[in-house]
């Protein structure tokens, strides 16, 4: 199942609250560094007026035959701007040199650390601008600041972003292409929205164990022994994840309390959350509850568009303990109305139950046990309560 545009949106925006976490991060970090080095800063300085003063060289003077940074080419005339060349006589008697826009470009004015600066970039023997010095005068200052990070005990990429996934660098797409990471985010999020994150650590299919099922407690009805019973019930469920996208079924798994119907609900819940389907648990009391609170509260006498959707749609519901809750005609209708609803749609649904089939029938109507009995693999345990064995072994 593709997951819905709210998810999606869900999903995005966590990133963009990790893209912004990481320029605040970087923004932090570049003031620490500002305030315990100010060589640092006045070496970002340098940079950034070597890069400005290049830039604005290369806008400023007509074409010639040699280009320079912006591909554009250089003065034809091979006007002198470093301050150095014949030109230097120019200057009026306060030590400025005449420049036609007016800027201050003497050795104390205000750009005079880009001037001074494109001294160094500036070819020595055309006096034109020379992308290769550039570079080559950046690179100088760049070790100069990663040196003094380092001695400082900083690590080298200090000032550099650090991404909580480097390969997507926290936007969730390489090219076109969802990244692992969004990947993993889907199913995250398919966790968190299926009521079962805190049980799926420790409830699973390698954590299922056929001990605590006696080979001396028989079915009548089968011949099968506990053990055998649960066996096939975990075989069952194994191929039920197997076969979930190429076939549709159901699950109907009853028997005693404690017997291990909720465990294997939730092993089936983790191998398909694990896989992005999307997997929502309700205990029968809390989806019912929410049918009446919508039904007869203050509500609009529906179901919230994003809780319908969960119930109706989502790829695996399961509905624990049903049985458990206060039963009558309304939770009949309603328990109908999904299983229905959701047989038509072609989405799976798990029901566990500790009521026996002739008081299920009972309970919720005929019509309703025959949809089940129809629509569902029924699947029974028998033994003795899992708990209470677990409870007399640890003492």
């Amino acid at each position: 199942m593709g997951i819905t545009n709210s998810q999606y949106n869900m999903i995005m925006r966590g990133y963009e609250r990790q893209q912004l976490a990481n320029r605040q991060q970087l923004v932090d970090r570049r003031r620490e560094i500002y305030d315990r080095l100010p060589e640092f800063s006045r070496l970002d300085r340098e940079i950034a007026s070597a890069s400005t003063a290049c830039a604005r060289a290369m806008l400023e003077s007509p074409a010639t035959p040699g280009r320079g940074i912006s591909g554009r080419k250089s003065d034809p005339a091979g006007t002198d701007i470093s301050g150095y060349g014949s030109d230097a006589a120019e200057r009026n008697t306060s030590g400025r040199k005449p420049d036609p826009a007016g800027t201050d470009i003497s050795e104390n004015g205000p750009d005079a650390a880009e001037r001074n600066a494109s001294a160094v970039w500036l070819d020595r023997k055309t006096g034109k601008p020379s992308v290769e010095a550039l570079r080559a005068h950046i690179r100088r200052l760049s070790a100069q600041k990663t040196a003094l990070l380092v001695s400082a005990g900083y690590p080298r990429d200090y000032l550099e972003p650090h991404f909580r996934c480097p390969d997507c660098q926290d936007t969730g797409y390489i090219g076109t292409q969802k990244c692992h990471c969004f990947r993993q985010a889907i199913i995250d999020l398919l966790y968190t929205q299926s009521n079962l994150r805190e049980f799926l650590d420790t409830e699973n299919f390698s954590r299922f164990s056929l001990d605590y099922y006696s080979t001396g407690i028989v079915d009548r009805v089968t011949g099968l022994n506990a053990k055998q019973t649960a066996r096939r019930a975990l075989d069952e469920c194994r191929r039920f994840v197997k076969t979930f996208d190429t076939s549709f079924e159901n699950l109907f798994l009853y028997g005693d309390t404690g017997l291990g119907k909720t465990f294997l609900s939730h092993c089936i819940a983790r191998e398909l959350l694990d896989t992005t389907h999307s997997v929502i648990y309700f205990s029968a009391f809390r989806l019912f509850e929410l049918f009446a609170d919508a039904t007869f509260g203050k509500s609009s006498g529906e179901l919230p568009e994003e809780l319908e959707h969960h119930i109706f749609d989502c790829d695996f519901l399961i509905i624990d303990d049903l049985g458990t809750e206060l039963t009558n005609s309304f939770v009949s209708s309603q328990l109908f109305l999904i299983l229905n609803e959701r047989i038509l749609r072609r989405k799976s649904t798990l029901i566990s139950t500790n009521l026996a089939l002739g008081t299920f029938a009972d309970t919720y109507s005929e019509r309703v046990f025959s949809r089940i009995s129809s629509s569902y693999t029924m699947l029974k345990l028998i033994g003795d309560d899992i708990r209470i064995q677990k409870k007399l072994k640890n003492g």
